[in-house]
């Protein structure tokens, strides 16, 4: 048996798999992985298109839209005893060999629970994708960023970020991680349903003693935004709602309360922003995501014993809209 699968998640993906499934099956190793496409409920042909199309591939019909957080667990429940699992995202291209090549570190790093290769922009090759870049990290706040990418500002690859990194999140877009720690961890939250999934998920491995890498060498472009657009109410929602929730269960209850305090009032200045600029919708998205926090949160009963949080040395809002750093390596 090959010991990695790779899932692809689908929604109704008739038009992305004719165009991204064949450069995956073209670019990926399968004398080492499998290629799996788990279909969330899909209700158009895209099941038939498997079949007459890449019968190659193996399906998995899981019945009904999970979303992205309770798919993924369940169709890596299904998949078989694979010992590493790679979530890809359907508008993913991958680059030669970059299955091997993850496989390959994570093999002689056995204290590593997930890595991610660098990660760019399908539309324009020469820059990095926002959803990952070349690495996530947090910052003291529970903001998200990364090496290539801060707020909207993207960088243009010019091999600054090649070297392996250690970093606080591995993008869902191509996440390789060890199949019996992601099942150990609880995987992704499906309350969280879609968007900053994977940042808890990466949150939990290091909570559990596990590195989180990047590997660069290895790479992927990824289209983005096939779900919702970077600029929709509905992704700010789930956005905003989801990175407080993800406080509240990662951090200790001895200092929870006091940062997500700081955090709503940022949150704040967000909503704010989006009132000044007009953009009523997105605006309405940031008070309905604190109003669904304070309810989903009560569903949360353990805390850790380690803040993470403390060991950030960046207040990204600051460091962005005041001190007008716009690149990760301005930051260190």
């Amino acid at each position: 048996m090959k010991q990695t699968a790779i899932i692809i998640l689908n929604w109704n993906g008739e038009r992305l798999l004719p165009e991204f499934l064949p450069q995956v099956l073209a670019n990926t190793d399968t004398t080492l992985a499998d290629i799996i496409v788990a279909d969330n409920g899909s209700t158009d042909s895209s099941l038939r298109l498997l079949e007459k199309k890449f019968p190659e591939v193996r399906v998995l019909p899981l019945g009904e839209n999970f979303g992205f957080a309770e798919g993924y667990n369940r169709a890596i429940q299904l998949a078989g005893d694979y010992r590493y699992v790679v979530l890809l995202n359907s508008d993913v291209a991958p680059a030669a060999g970059w299955n091997r090549i993850l496989e390959q570190f994570m093999d002689s790093h056995a204290d590593v629970a997930a890595v991610q290769p660098k990660i760019l922009s399908y539309k324009e090759k020469n820059k990095f994708e926002y959803a990952g870049a070349a690495g996530g990290y947090i910052d003291r706040h529970g903001y998200p960023y990364c090496r290539g990418r801060i707020f909207s500002v993207v960088e243009t690859d010019r091999g600054q970020y090649d070297t392996p990194a250690e970093i606080f999140w591995a993008s869902g877009a191509a996440l390789m991680v060890r199949r019996r720690l992601y099942l150990d961890a609880g995987g992704l939250d499906p309350q969280f349903f879609a968007h900053m999934e994977e940042i808890d998920l990466c949150w939990r491995l290091q909570l559990a003693g596990y590195r989180i890498m990047a590997v660069p060498e290895a790479g992927v472009y990824h289209l983005g935004g096939a779900s919702l657009d970077y600029t929709d109410p509905r992704k700010t929602y789930l956005n905003f709602r989801n990175s407080l929730l993800m406080m509240h269960k990662n951090l200790p209850r001895s200092v929870r309360r006091r940062k997500l305090i700081v955090r709503r009032l940022l949150d704040t200045l967000a909503w704010g922003k989006f009132m000044v600029s007009m953009d009523f919708s997105n605006a309405s998205a940031i008070i309905r995501a604190h109003r669904d926090y304070a309810r989903m949160s009560r569903s949360y009963n353990t805390s850790p014993a380690t803040d993470l949080l403390a060991r950030q040395p960046v207040d990204i809002v600051s460091a962005h809209y005041l001190h007008r750093k716009k690149t990760f390596k301005e930051l260190r």
